[in-house]
């Protein structure tokens, strides 16, 4: 099996993976394509000892990691990639690598600190750091467009846990709208598939139109939302979905985001 066929069906959560660490889609394919083009040119820095999933985001992390590559996909500091590079200052890329990794991704310990070229004590410690800074840094007014009782209870929970207030609970499209329209959330939790047939992602659209807002979209079906061939999500978490994976997001939409509010003693 060639390289290509062996990384093809890792492709859609490495896009995933890329676009929640540099809060774009654009920015996030474009080092996914740079990885792609990377292994391409030379094969060898496809590490074959390891798991696939692990030696393609090793390079991700390599091409990451690069000066010149950085330099060329965040090039305009007067808009939101330019936003998101200035905000990198204030939490290091290295625990918010990791942080993702193994919260977002799923990665054990130990694949992830392969991927990031680390041994397995530095790994969690990174994932502390960044944890105890997306703690300390954000609070905000949530959203939650969900029609399964449960589960938008269960969300409700785990957001007010993290000290952000939910504003509404939003069944349908139009009950969405209006409640985005009234309470100007700082962050929107939102299901693909709503009450009434509906859908989650035509409500974000409607909403994105008036305001600009982080949004992070909750499905069962993420590589459908992942191509990389037209406006998908940038922020996407999978069904069933783990606390520590919403909680990671969520700090990670709102690190990119203005509508964030200094986060007074507060923790995850």
């Amino acid at each position: 099996m060639s390289i290509a066929e062996t990384i093809s069906h890792e492709l859609p959560f490495l896009r995933r993976y890329a676009r929640a660490l540099s809060g774009s889609q654009e920015s996030g394919d474009s080092y996914v394509v740079a990885t792609i083009e990377a292994i391409t040119e030379d094969p060898s820095t496809f590490r074959q000892d390891l798991p696939p999933r692990v030696a393609l985001y090793r390079v991700f992390m390599k091409i990451w990691d690069s000066v010149v590559v950085n330099q060329r996909f965040d090039t305009d500091q007067d808009g939101p990639e330019g936003r998101a590079t200035r905000t990198l200052q204030s939490i290091t890329p290295r625990p918010r690598q990791a942080l993702l990794l193994t919260a977002l991704e799923g990665f054990s310990s130990g694949d992830a600190a392969t991927a990031l070229d680390v041994d397995v004590d530095e790994l969690h410690t990174l994932v502390d750091e960044a944890s105890k800074e997306i703690a300390s840094q954000v609070k905000t007014r949530v959203l939650i467009i969900e029609d399964e009782p449960l589960i938008a209870a269960e969300l409700k929970e785990l957001v007010t846990t993290v000290g952000h207030e939910v504003t509404t609970i939003a069944r349908t499209r139009d009950q969405a709208v209006a409640a985005a329209d009234k309470d100007k959330p700082g962050l929107v939790l939102a299901d693909i598939q709503l009450a009434d047939g509906s859908s989650g992602i035509d409500a974000v659209n409607d909403i994105l139109q008036s305001f600009a807002i982080p949004v992070i979209f909750i499905t069962s079906y993420p590589d459908r939302l992942l191509t990389g061939r037209r406006p998908e999500p940038t922020f996407l978490i999978t069904k069933p979905y783990e606390d520590d994976t919403v909680k990671a997001v969520m700090g990670q939409a709102l690190f990119f985001s203005t509508a964030a509010e200094p986060n007074q003693g507060k923790a995850a």
